[in-house]
């Protein structure tokens, strides 16, 4: 009797052996909310955790791409595999990327080594969707060792790359309002690597002292002892469109994961952002629930109804709503 054949390795394992075929399907499955996606991601989950996760955030027109693609270019010279997530715009219409063809980082596409995906956002509100930070799991659980993650923009509301990456890139230009606008404290207190890119601009070096001074104006209030503890935010100057001061960008980055190793930080920072993504997917996925269960909802409507003839605050219907087991009745007056 002849023995069967061996059975076919499942996605997951393709995924953990560095099959860029199933990585792709697997961010896919994750981007399309699909059940077998999130199963997915729960059976590769154990094996993450090895990647170095950068994001990079940044006004429009910056350079990003292309500053990431020269960093790729850098550490694949080095030995290094290399995933990379761009976060764009939604499509009004389609949902999807509107910048899907990423032409500063089409050098790469048919490297093995660089694995390249262009994702929406889907509105969401910090830039970063929910399936891109299971996506960034994936390209950990797939082997990469450098994720470079790319967010659309930046502003007040757009800096929750902060609670999924190890180390933080702001990238600006001189001559930009939107790069004046980036000095505000709160964007400011964000970055752990400053990069002003195209420097060859005449307003660079007037750039770097605006910036220098608002940093200095972040240790005010802080003690000596702890000014001394702290990363001191290095300000890098590149070109990355003919690759100057890239190799410094690299070297910069090095020293902070250094640091933050050395420090205890790294681990601090992960328990923190996985906090904060647990909180997201289930704020998500309530939210998610609650539409659909109320599209229909009696009460619900007659809530609505009270809100818009101002008999009702919106705060306290939103307060009626989560209380559910009293009489939404009792609410309006």
């Amino acid at each position: 009797m002849s023995d069967s054949p061996p059975a076919a390795p499942s996605l997951s394992q393709r995924l953990l052996d560095g099959d860029r075929r199933a990585l792709a399907r697997a961010i896919t499955l994750v981007e399309d909310d699909r059940p077998e996606g999130w199963e997915l991601v729960k059976e590769v989950y154990p094996h993450t955790g090895k990647a170095a996760v950068f994001g990079f955030t940044g006004p429009p027109g910056v350079g990003k791409s292309t500053l990431i693609g020269a960093l790729t270019r850098a550490r694949r010279a080095a030995g290094r595999t290399v995933g990379v997530l761009s976060i764009d715009p939604s499509s009004p219409f389609t949902k999807g990327a509107l910048l899907g063809d990423r032409i500063r980082l089409s050098e790469h596409f048919l490297d093995q080594g660089v694995f390249i995906r262009s994702m929406a956002n889907r509105g969401a509100l910090g830039g970063l969707s929910e399936a891109a930070l299971q996506a960034a799991l994936l390209l950990d659980a797939a082997g990469r060792e450098d994720v470079f993650v790319e967010t659309v923009g930046v502003g007040q509301a757009e800096i929750d790359i902060i609670d999924h990456a190890d180390t933080i890139v702001l990238v600006l230009m001189p001559g930009s309002g939107d790069s004046i606008q980036a000095l505000k404290a709160g964007v400011m207190e964000i970055p752990d690597v400053i990069v002003i890119n195209k420097a060859d601009h005449p307003l660079t070096d007037t750039m770097v002292r605006e910036i220098r001074g608002v940093l200095s104006l972040a240790n005010l209030d802080r003690s000596p002892e702890e000014v001394r503890g702290r990363w001191r935010v290095p300000i890098v100057k590149t070109e990355a469109s003919q690759g100057r001061g890239v190799e410094e960008l690299v070297q910069r980055l090095e020293e902070h994961r250094a640091h933050i190793l050395a420090e205890g930080q790294l681990a601090e920072r992960r328990s923190r952002n996985l906090r904060n993504e647990v909180l997201a997917i289930a704020t998500a996925r309530m939210r998610r629930r609650m539409e659909d269960e109320l599209t229909e909802d009696a009460e619900f409507q007659s809530l609505l109804e009270a809100v818009v003839e101002r008999r009702l605050d919106p705060a306290s219907a939103a307060t009626a709503l989560l209380e559910r087991g009293s009489p939404l009745e009792g609410a309006i007056e």
